[in-house]
């Protein structure tokens, strides 16, 4: 495969990953600062925590930077919501 090639799918890889990554982001500063989290649900944040952690493992297992870089972020942003979930509940 071509460097510039290779390079080019990182980097669409990095950036696809920063965006749904971040996404999760603004809720958990709305968890931190209001304290309230009725409207969300605990199944979606267990499950995501649940897959976060799969596809950090299977990162590790191909050696594949933008899906570690996604879900190391991923896991840290939705464990945190699912423990203010469960915190404030």
């Amino acid at each position: 495969m071509d460097s510039n090639y290779s390079t080019l799918v990182t980097l669409i890889g990095l950036v696809g990953a920063a965006l749904t990554t971040f996404a999760f982001l603004p809720q958990m500063i709305k968890v931190i600062r209001y304290k309230q989290t009725r409207d969300l649900s605990l199944a979606m944040y267990i499950v995501m925590v649940s897959g976060a952690s799969f596809w950090l493992v299977y990162g590790f297992m191909i050696n594949s930077i933008p899906i570690i870089f996604a879900n190391i972020v991923s896991f840290i942003f939705t464990f945190v919501i699912l423990i203010l979930k469960i915190k404030y509940k």
